[in-house]
């Protein structure tokens, strides 16, 4: 099987297998505030993530690319999307069109329709320096993502067997890339232990894209003969790896990924610890579903009533919602506690 039909493959999975809704997010809530003190009028979306300002948390996190006309329509229409809503948006892996030319302008698609926006690269922890040079070159970008997908690998049948040096190769490249470099997983969640190997690294920020969203084990069981279902419910849910991470590497901008799938969720992930949240499986649906328009109507939605609930509890800015009290229960609590997170802290803040 070609790369690109594997691509293709990736994108009829990704939405027949749908999202398992196991993120943690709906064990977290916030404390209601009777004085919020706060209009809707005042409320700014503006973040930043590695130096780069974001006119909103939520991006187009990657999807596709490297699969012909067909991805090359899908991110055609995401890049317009990102542009008539003014926000950030990340492409596929790009190794598809590091080896193959013709398939370089299934991503470069997406700097031609979205000249002036905020565009992120993306390669695998495989990648050397001058590969992530070619992935940025390739389409202006304003930062790299490294993306870990170990588990996608091992499930994958024609996938890695090996994953020695990836942290060694990550440094490399940050401390000779001139654009933010971000590391993220690919839904499996990122935990403690990395994030603090990650945190003595010149990495700009970690995307924990936790378990919960698009599950790529189930992705690739689906292409399997003898699948490895034991991989299918393997990982770290989004809530938990969000202050996992923050709390291993407390300088580093936390982005948060996995099974976002409407802006209260967003709300709780930013004030979880992310300053900024990828959504992807959401935004493709709808994008698949109904066309690009309805996804303009979308992502408008999303910003609308991610204004109404900081208004809620009385964070002006997204900084704000990292005082914004919450309780965290059921499994996640758990999870927390037993991982020396102090989850009960987060009912304290003020």
């Amino acid at each position: 099987m070609t790369r690109s039909q594997r691509k293709r493959d990736h994108i009829q999975y990704a939405l027949s297998t749908g999202q398992s809704r196991k993120t943690g997010l709906d064990d977290v809530e916030f404390v209601h505030q009777s004085l919020p003190d706060t209009a809707v009028k005042d409320i700014s979306m503006q973040t930043e993530i590695g130096g780069l300002v974001f006119s909103s948390p939520i991006f187009i996190n990657a999807m596709t690319g490297g699969g012909g006309s067909a991805t090359e329509e899908i991110n055609r229409q995401l890049a317009l999307a990102a542009k008539e809503t003014g926000m950030a948006i990340a492409v596929g892996s790009q190794m598809a069109a590091i080896k193959n030319p013709e398939e370089r302008q299934s991503f470069a698609v997406v700097r031609k329709c979205y000249p002036d926006g905020i565009i992120l690269a993306n390669l695998g922890s495989e990648a050397t320096v001058e590969q992530a040079e070619a992935a940025v070159e390739m389409i202006e970008a304003n930062a790299l993502q490294i993306h870990l997908n170990v588990i996608q690998e091992l499930t994958m049948p024609e996938g890695d067997r090996s994953f020695k040096g990836a942290l060694e190769r990550i440094g490399r490249i940050a401390d000779k890339l001139t654009v933010p470099v971000i590391v993220k997983e690919t839904g499996f969640g990122l935990g403690k232990e990395a994030a603090k190997k990650l945190a003595e690294l010149p990495v700009a920020a970690i995307d924990v894209s936790g378990f919960g969203g698009t599950n790529f084990a189930a992705v690739e069981n689906e292409r399997r003969q003898r699948t490895l279902s034991y991989f299918n419910s393997w990982g770290i849910p989004t809530a938990a790896a969000i202050v996992e991470c923050k709390a291993a590497a407390k300088h580093m901008d936390i982005i948060a990924s996995g099974g976002i799938q409407h802006s209260l969720d967003a709300a709780k992930a930013l004030a979880l610890g992310a300053r900024a949240v990828g959504m992807a499986g959401l935004l493709l649906n709808v994008l698949m579903d109904s066309g690009p328009e309805a996804l303009i109507t979308e992502i408008s939605a999303l910003h609308d009533d991610l204004k109404m609930i900081m208004c809620a509890v009385g964070a002006r800015e997204v900084a704000d919602l990292h005082n914004a009290p919450l309780i965290i229960k059921g499994d996640t609590y758990h999870r927390l506690n037993v991982r020396g997170c102090h989850p009960a802290a987060f009912s304290q803040r003020s």
